[in-house]
């Protein structure tokens, strides 16, 4: 038994979301929906997608040195992506090729981490949808899988219409009601199968 708690399985929780339990006990994580972006034996990387940073993409893009004229881009809402990092740029955007440095995340989002995304996002060629983060969510190996076995946290698949097309304070809700749930429903302690 003690065999099968420490086995890790990868990758089940490739394209899935995860959404905080309500004890969930770490203030970077409380309230929040984080896509999942990779998920090994090393361990897991995501993006926290509903946590309104202080910053909009025109002071990134500044910071950056990258000229955009587009107010409405510059106004745009930048978010924390997670506490790792947090001075590190990640955009989520639908399906767009030839960036210096992106990854897959489903079928319908994909993540990049270099800055000429940015310089495309600022001259109106990026992707279709975005949305910008600074930080990243990470675990170590084994360390997500004991968070899930500890009830911190359920699991949705991906979906890149909370991502992209819901204001930020509705994601949490909407990612809870693809489960069928509703937040007032939620109880603090889950149970085990």
């Amino acid at each position: 038994m003690d065999k099968e708690k420490s086995k890790v399985y990868t990758g089940y929780l490739d394209r899935q979301m995860l959404i905080a339990m309500p004890n969930m006990v770490d203030g970077n994580f409380a309230g929040s929906v984080t896509l999942l972006c990779q998920h090994t034996e090393e361990g897991a990387i995501g993006i926290t997608i509903n946590r309104l940073s202080d910053f909009s993409l025109g002071e990134i893009l500044a910071q950056l040195h990258i000229d955009c004229k587009d107010e409405a881009i510059r106004n745009l809402p930048v978010v924390e992506g997670g506490p790792v990092a947090p001075d590190r740029g990640f955009v989520l955007h639908t399906p767009l090729e030839g960036f210096e440095s992106s990854m897959p995340v489903s079928q319908e989002i994909m993540v990049t981490t270099s800055r000429d995304i940015l310089a495309a996002i600022a001259s109106g060629k990026g992707p279709e949808k975005y949305l910008v983060a600074l930080g990243y969510a990470g675990w170590g190996g084994g360390q997500l899988e004991g968070e899930m076995r500890q009830n911190a946290w359920l699991s949705v698949e991906a979906d890149s219409s909370i991502v992209f097309d819901l204001p930020l304070p509705s994601r949490f809700d909407e990612a809870l009601g693809r489960l069928g749930i509703k937040v007032d429903r939620l109880h603090l302690e889950g149970g085990h199968a």
